[in-house]
């Protein structure tokens, strides 16, 4: 059996209902499961953990696997070919009844379906159940039920409706044999406390399939329209973002994981079932690009009015991420009995970057509003208030340290990436300043912005780097520079843009072609990290822009080769190795290459 420390992360696929996540791996176990929301605690969490619990089908014996999303939907079929026969596994969280388009997962059952079925010759399979809920920490007994089990927890239960009897107390296991054209269904429901828990009938899991499917292809086909370079790469990340979106409220979640490592036996290994403002203007101008309006706009309205809840920006530092309900307490507690994936520890839930101060944000705020520049004059009187107080806040704020975009847990500095984002605050600001009803306030963001310019030209460019660096007064690189022609601070042919380009590109670009975050950072923590996605995606984005095309799609191409065989990015890669790291699927990956493949089609195009 393969052991969770040599499964590497690039084996598993995302299941969605738009409100929790599943993660199965390619032998068939589902090894992360959080319902009903993602932050929840795991049911399953083989993951991080070889006795945290897992639920897998597969054929009994040696076997070869191909798989896929059916179609433009995040439902997944598994093919596994065995000597003497082939099957098909079809995974899904099931969608709620007549959901789809704008509404998907808006209600959903809470139910993972699993349909099996034999399309040539004969094969045997084996079942094998061990919930574990509370992130492995408990161990139920499971008591049979007619057409199934039941697993009783503390904050819920699990029903597992089984065509086949399975046997065990804590872990059930059973075989069946299918022949070919036989079909055969299993759900496992999750039910809260004096919640209606059923065993499903073969006809309902059916149901649930079918209704899932349409759900997905309904959605895809009122949303995604986008035509261009990579279109299939572009509209499967759509179909991501949407994966990773809580319905009930708009919020797009980090990962749909936690703990996954930076470095394989490092300590960078953190919570990601958030949502952040950091993320806002990336998400958004993704969501445009792959034509998701829908979504753009219940991201923005969500997360404006979860931090506007908190009161003036100038008053009040702005919270950094928000649970996906809105909470904003998340305290971070490490899970000692985990031993991690890899052996990384330690294993993490909540993130204390809620605690941090981060400038940036200001700035992703107003960008985002921006992008909405039209109908910011529609939001009543508190809202607008609130996106002026933003800039308000950036030119009070803007000289002092923060913890930058990377949440570094050193010190803070004065980066450089924080003071261009209040300079973005400040620009977006005054070009909604009609719409704001702002115009008495332009005169003062006027002079604040070019105080910040002033401040980035003179002490953010470091002659000795060539380059634009990671913090005022430094000669270090940092690949977060290159957001500095992408958000339109400097021309794309300014001269200091390109030497700032061809250095993260000369730099900050490792082995396999992938770019670095940065050349070095202070903060405390074991274990080198690896390559990040989204600076690599920055990196084609900026080449687009600055007209080097042919380059933009070199790197553009080294990234999206990344990808796992269903085409889900991680967080970072292994500069050596090649293998995924950290917390996956990743948004921000996801982001990344939208953005870039729609910048390298407007340079083509032009």
């Amino acid at each position: 059996m393969v052991g969770v420390q040599e499964r590497p992360i690039a084996d598993y696929a995302l299941l969605s209902d738009c409100q929790g996540a599943a993660l199965v791996a390619r032998d068939g176990s589902v090894d992360w499961l959080c319902l009903p929301r993602f932050d929840a605690p795991s049911l399953f969490a083989r993951l991080l953990d070889r006795s945290a619990g897992h639920w897998w089908i597969r054929p009994v014996g040696v076997f070869t696997v191909r798989r896929a999303y059916v179609g433009p939907t995040m439902v997944l079929r598994t093919e596994f070919r065995t000597d003497s026969g082939t099957v098909e596994v079809t995974d899904a969280l099931a969608a709620g009844p007549n959901e789809g388009g704008r509404v998907l997962g808006r209600v959903v059952p809470n139910v993972l379906v699993r349909v099996v079925e034999c399309t040539r010759g004969s094969v045997r399979l084996a079942v094998e159940f061990a919930p574990r809920p509370d992130y492995g920490a408990v161990r139920p007994l499971l008591a049979p039920a007619d057409g199934g089990l039941l697993c009783p927890f503390g904050s819920g239960s699990l029903m597992l409706s089984s065509p086949v009897r399975l046997e065990g107390r804590a872990t059930a296991r059973g075989q069946l044999r299918l022949d070919a054209g036989e079909r055969v269904g299993f759900a496992l429901q999750y039910v809260p406390v004096g919640g209606r828990r059923r065993v499903w009938s073969q006809e309902d899991i059916e149901g649930a399939l079918g209704v899932t499917l349409d759900a997905w292809r309904s959605w895809a086909a009122l949303n995604q329209r986008y035509e261009g370079p990579w279109q299939d790469a572009v509209h499967l990340s759509g179909r991501v973002l949407q994966a990773l979106t809580y319905a009930p409220t708009g919020a797009i979640v980090a990962a749909p994981t936690t703990s996954l490592p930076e470095a394989v036996g490092g300590e960078r290994n953190w919570d990601y079932r958030f949502s952040w403002v950091r993320d806002a203007s990336f998400t958004l101008r993704a969501l445009s690009v792959a034509a998701c309006p829908g979504e753009a706009e219940a991201f923005f309205t969500w997360m404006a009015r979860t931090a506007s809840a908190e009161g003036p920006a100038d008053g009040n530092p702005l919270q950094v991420l928000y649970g996906v309900g809105g909470e904003r307490e998340l305290t971070e507690h490490t899970l000692g009995h985990l031993s991690g994936w890899g052996g990384s520890r330690p294993v993490r839930i909540g993130n204390d970057a809620w605690r941090q101060r981060q400038l940036d944000i200001y700035g992703e705020l107003l960008d985002a509003a921006y992008l909405f520049r039209g109908r910011v004059s529609r939001l009543d009187s508190h809202g607008r208030g609130f996106l002026m107080s933003l800039a308000d806040a950036a030119a009070a704020h803007w000289r002092e340290p923060d913890h930058s975009i990377w949440e570094v847990r050193g010190r803070p500095q004065h980066f450089v990436y924080s003071k261009l984002m209040c300079w973005v605050a400040l620009d977006r600001a005054i070009a909604l300043a009609d719409e704001l009803d702002a115009g008495g306030r332009v005169p003062a963001w006027t002079v604040a912005r070019a105080e910040v310019r002033t401040a980035i030209e003179e002490h953010g460019w470091s002659r000795r780097a060539g380059s634009y660096s990671q913090a005022l007064g430094s000669d270090l690189l940092d690949a977060s520079a290159l957001m500095l022609p992408i958000t339109g601070f400097v021309l794309p042919d300014d001269p200091r843009a390109r030497a700032t380009v061809a250095a993260v590109r000369e730099r900050l670009t490792g082995p396999r072609g992938l770019v670095h975050r940065y050349e070095r950072v202070d903060d405390g923590l074991a274990g080198e990290e690896g390559a990040f996605v989204m600076c690599s995606f920055w990196l084609a984005h900026a080449l687009a822009l600055t007209g080097e095309v042919s380059q933009a799609r070199e790197v553009f191409e080294r990234a999206a080769a990344c990808a796992n065989d269903v085409g889900l990015f991680s967080e970072e890669v292994d500069p050596v190795g090649g293998q995924l790291l950290g917390n996956f699927p990743q948004a921000l990956s996801h982001i990344g290459l939208v953005n870039a493949a729609w910048a390298i089609g407007r340079a083509q195009a032009a």
